[in-house]
């Protein structure tokens, strides 16, 4: 569809004019008069060459739709219909591209969709959980209550996501810039030292000559080691993508020594907390599990929800095929159990949720402590290490002599 702009009058003479996406000219024609309006002027918008290109089209933050889903809710408690709600927040924000995607909701809202019929054309912006949760909302009567549910649980969520990026940030550095260090003596330092050593006339020691060896090749093959790893890098993305590879690195990421745990408190603190704001606000727990499932983050995780999914259906509790995943602690499942006995899941799902919200606190704390003077005597180890291999020519001369 085309976006055309649009200049119309109402009855009383006033001129308005505006922006509708459409099939072609007839359709706003036809959608301005049933608003009342008498089109005077409708044409096509000339298209941005910049927009078709995927670089320079702005993406739409997280933290713009919690705000959007926050202000939505406001304004309809405050009894504001969802059209003149709708023209406010596009007109307030700041974001090209969002801007425009509120429009079309607005625009649709008016050509006779449901706002959950509008949010489905924009899955980039609006994901499943949204689009559901919001569906659940119109159909209950209760739509400034969910809206802001959903602002509270994607605040949540995007702390969440925060908390392990902040956790991955420091090791990164660390390697990364222990990469750096170790290509730079190489191939500055340590050639300076070859050419030095070359003229004494004596066979080097070993780990100065293994040094020697490794920095020729470095230098020497620099651009096909940075080749190799691009390679690598572009074979593993590839694998991930396959059904196999997600299946096998995500497995493994869970069993790893350090990262795994703090992955599985993460994936079922997203789990418990994305299943029980949909089941207060009113989603079918086989609806919510197959949503759940694909916003998992791990393969290993959404395999063990589908199939827990699966079983619900042929009538067991969810507690039941859980256990029997082995992917969740028990401590989890047993919660759950005691939630489905008293009819009380949603609230037991909130409480596990914000009980592994804190361990999540508690084992990124926990990985950084540890992970700090690790990764810093690997740095130091392999530093020292290649200068003290550098002076050891220097040391052999230094006893010869005093010898």
């Amino acid at each position: 569809m085309a976006i055309y702009i649009w200049e119309a009058e109402t009855r009383t003479g006033e001129v308005r004019k505006g922006e509708i996406e459409a099939v072609n000219e007839s359709a706003v024609r036809g959608q301005l008069r049933r608003q009342g309006l008498k089109p005077v002027r409708v044409k096509a918008k000339p298209k941005d060459i910049l927009e078709s290109i995927p670089f320079f089209q702005g993406k739409v933050k997280d933290k713009s739709v919690v705000i959007f889903a926050r202000q939505f809710s406001t304004m309809i408690s405050a009894g504001l219909p969802l059209i003149q709600c709708l023209e406010i927040l596009a007109t307030q924000e700041a974001n090209k591209t969002f801007k425009k995607v509120i429009k079309s909701i607005k625009d649709d809202i008016e050509g006779g969709s449901t706002l959950t019929d509008a949010l489905k054309k924009h899955p980039k912006v609006f994901d499943e959980l949204f689009i559901n949760m919001v569906a659940a909302g119109e159909a209950g009567g209760i739509l400034d209550t969910i809206l802001n549910r959903l602002a509270a649980y994607m605040e949540k969520m995007m702390k969440l996501k925060s908390k392990v990026k902040g956790a991955m940030v420091y090791p990164a550095t660390i390697v990364l810039i222990s990469f750096g260090v170790i290509t730079m003596l190489l191939i500055k330092v340590v050639p300076v030292f070859e050419k030095l050593f070359s003229g004494m006339g004596q066979a080097l020691p070993l780990p100065t000559q293994l040094l020697i060896d490794l920095s020729t090749l470095v230098t020497n093959s620099f651009i096909y080691i940075i080749a190799s790893i691009v390679i690598g890098v572009v074979v593993f993305i590839r694998y991930y993508r396959t059904e196999v590879g997600r299946m096998t690195i995500d497995r493994l990421i869970l069993h790893a020594p350090i990262f795994g745990p703090l992955m599985r408190k993460v994936a079922i603190s997203k789990f418990t907390r994305t299943l029980s704001t949909m089941m207060n606000s009113g989603v079918p727990i086989l609806d919510g599990l197959e949503i759940v499932s694909k916003t998992a983050g791990n393969k290993v995780v959404e395999k063990a929800l589908m199939e827990t999914r699966k079983n619900i259906r042929e009538g067991k509790t969810i507690a039941e095929p859980l256990q029997e995943t082995k992917v969740f602690p028990p401590m989890v499942v047993q919660m759950i159990a005691v939630g489905e006995a008293t009819g009380a899941l949603d609230s037991m799902l909130s409480k596990i949720a914000d009980f592994y919200e804190d361990e999540v606190d508690t084992a990124v704390s926990a990985m950084t402590s540890l992970l700090e003077p690790i990764m810093m005597v690997f740095l130091g180890g392999v530093v020292g290490g290649m200068i003290v291999a550098m002076y050891l020519p220097i040391f052999q001369i230094g006893s010869l002599v005093g010898g």
